[in-house]
């Protein structure tokens, strides 16, 4: 038998990871990114950028979860990751750069709380910000393209680090 939200055995949980979106402004994955969010118990999502709405074009998406995931909308993201670092975050990007590890080949060792820094559709993450992380990974590509949809890329990102902290905590 299917199971729904009424009969099924999830038990709710939040992780101790934030979710950075530098530039993100599509409002269907701004949406998708509050859902998702919301699935795997990101403890927050905050939207870095000058052009960021979070209006009703967010809710075909989000299915409400908006409401449930504490988030804000700052314009300066470099002064973001810089207050997270002073509270001792561990700060990840997911882009590919020269020198970004596989997400498959990454251990993620540390007992810190984790910021993962995902970019804007066109361009991806700035250097500037890719200067302040600890860590640079990429999904691995087996297509013909080298970029994936932000929400998918953050779904698989968050996935594997979730279940690394649940492993570590074991």
């Amino acid at each position: 038998m299917q199971l729904n939200h009424y009969n099924s055995t999830f038990k709710k949980q939040k992780f101790p990871i934030t979710l950075i979106c530098d530039g993100v402004t599509n409002a269907p994955n701004i949406g998708s990114l509050f859902r998702v969010s919301d699935a795997l118990g990101v403890e927050e999502l905050i939207f870095c950028g000058d052009n960021v709405q979070l209006g009703k074009r967010i809710k075909k998406t989000s299915r409400s979860t908006e409401k449930y995931v504490p988030h804000r909308i700052e314009t300066d993201i470099l002064a973001v990751i810089s207050d997270l670092k002073r509270k001792n975050y561990f700060v990840i990007a997911l882009e590919i750069t020269d020198t970004s590890i596989r997400l498959n080949d990454y251990e993620l060792n540390t007992n810190r709380p984790v910021a993962l820094i995902v970019g804007n559709e066109n361009f991806g993450i700035s250097e500037a910000v890719l200067k302040l992380t600890d860590a640079t990974v990429h999904i691995n590509m087996f297509g013909e393209n080298t970029s994936m949809n932000v929400v998918q890329a953050t779904s698989i990102a968050l996935y594997e680090l979730i279940k690394q902290l649940q492993n570590n905590n074991h």
